[in-house]
């Protein structure tokens, strides 16, 4: 009994505490009601910068963390730069990189050893063929030839008068007055007379040559190196280096290689007697130096390359191209008359994408056809005039909403933009005593920015404080 009593009084508070909770529970219930309804309150009163924080597209849309890329879906439309579709007659081209060889270079020696005493040319300029150049000290030459002709003069006055004796001993013998033999010795010696006259002749002759080679002349129409002497050098035959060098560039050739594979394509135009057009760009590829046409095929390819050397002639009218210069090469090998082209910007994995007129894009997949610099012809399912995106591509996906800009006008904008705030800056330094001047020229890239500043708010905090 006794333990029974003592088992049955431990549940009297515990079914007090029940009872106090089942009168509490309402409270706690209205409570949290409460606190659920100031929450969606505040909530709802912070969407707006919540929004912008995490993106166009919250956290699930485009934009925000657990969404596409900015603008990828609905929402907000992306800037982009668009170029047109067009039609227009398009080269097939082979790009290749070549070097300017000269049609012929020569090295001006001289042919006879001597002082030089004049110089006729410029380094750098045109000369034709014959043109003359330099001189070589003649004297010693011309003293030669004078010596000759007076040896000449005298053997052929002794021909004269052996000449003369034969004749009367002709006569003679014809009356019987003189012995045959006598005849005979003086028509030898005429004759050995003659030989000497000849010899003579065949000296002043080159006498005379070698007094010629005293003037230096151009071999070769072209156009000068730099020269490798000076006026008192003495010049001889043998000297490597020579006078000037001459390279003759118009007109000049263009020496390139292609792959063996165009090889087919290139020999079947040249054997219907098509000109093959080449043209020459600069090493950037942005300006046009020269246009020819292929002029040879070398008649082997290179096993290591697996290439064929092609040479191409220019008549560089302007004189623009040089020996040994480097140039990017462009041979056509075909025309593709009013292809379809599309901006080169606009195609990005065989693909571009269209702007609707709804103002949302689609991807359409084309094939290349050939390349010309900004454009690219193309084979696909593209409408003539159509507009594609050039610029904002990585932005865009299928259906995403666009607005196109003019890029032109965009950066004409930021350029008056910078011109007025460099016009700004100016008056500011215009306005600045010599103290401010130094003072600013001590401050670093930080503070010279904050000073600037707070010159450029004090005018107006002036009115404002007078009022």
């Amino acid at each position: 009994m006794p333990a029974a009593c003592s088992f049955s009084r431990p549940f009297r508070p515990f079914s007090a505490a029940r009872q106090r909770g089942r009168k509490a529970l309402p409270l706690v219930l209205i409570a949290a009601a409460l606190a659920l309804g100031g929450a969606v309150w505040w909530q709802q009163r912070s969407t707006p910068s919540t929004t912008a924080a995490r993106g166009p597209g919250g956290f699930g849309g485009p934009g925000g963390p657990f969404g596409g890329p900015p603008g990828a879906g609905g929402g907000q439309a992306q800037p982009v730069s668009v170029g047109l579709v067009q039609r227009r007659d398009m080269p097939v081209l082979v790009s290749a990189i070549g070097t300017m060889n000269a049609r012929a270079t020569a090295v001006v020696r001289t042919k006879v050893a001597g002082e030089l005493t004049a110089l006729h040319l410029r380094e750098g300029q045109e000369v034709k063929a014959g043109q003359l150049l330099a001189q070589i000290d003649p004297r010693s030459y011309q003293a030669s030839v004078d010596q000759l002709q007076g040896s000449l003069q005298r053997d052929q006055a002794l021909l004269k008068n052996a000449e003369l004796d034969l004749q009367r001993y002709q006569q003679l013998q014809a009356q019987d007055s003189i012995a045959g033999q006598q005849v005979d010795t003086q028509a030898a010696l005429v004759r050995q007379y003659q030989g000497q006259v000849a010899a003579d002749q065949a000296q002043l002759a080159n006498a005379r040559l070698q007094l010629s080679y005293t003037r230096i002349t151009a071999p070769i129409a072209g156009r000068l190196g730099l020269r490798n002497a000076d006026l008192g050098n003495v010049l001889n035959p043998s000297d490597a280096a020579g006078l000037v060098s001459i390279a003759q560039v118009r007109p000049i050739d263009a020496l390139f290689a292609v792959p063996e594979a165009h090889l087919p394509a290139l020999r079947a135009r040249r054997a219907q007697g098509a000109a093959v057009p080449v043209q020459l760009w600069d090493k950037d590829n942005k300006t046009l130096l020269a246009q020819g046409e292929v002029s040879a095929i070398d008649n082997a390819v290179d096993v290591a390359t697996g290439t064929v050397k092609i040479k191409a002639a220019f008549a560089n009218e302007d004189g623009q191209l040089y020996a040994n210069q480097f140039v990017n090469v462009r041979l056509q090998l075909d025309l593709l008359a009013q292809a379809l082209t599309v901006p080169a910007a606009a195609l990005q994995n065989n693909a571009v994408y269209v702007v609707q007129d709804d103002g949302t894009v689609t991807q359409r997949r084309l094939r290349t056809l050939a390349v010309d610099g900004e454009r690219v012809a193309v084979q696909g399912d593209l409408p003539e005039g159509a507009q594609v995106v050039t610029d904002g591509l990585d932005r865009l996906r299928e259906g995403a909403k666009v607005q196109v800009i003019d890029a032109q006008a965009a950066a004409d904008k930021a350029a008056q933009a910078a011109q007025q705030a460099s016009a700004r800056r100016a008056e500011v330094m215009k306005n600045l005593t010599p103290e401010q001047r130094e003072k600013l020229a001590k401050m670093g890239p930080e503070e010279r920015k904050a000073f600037m500043r707070s010159l450029r708010s004090a005018p107006a905090a002036a009115p404002a404080a007078a009022h």
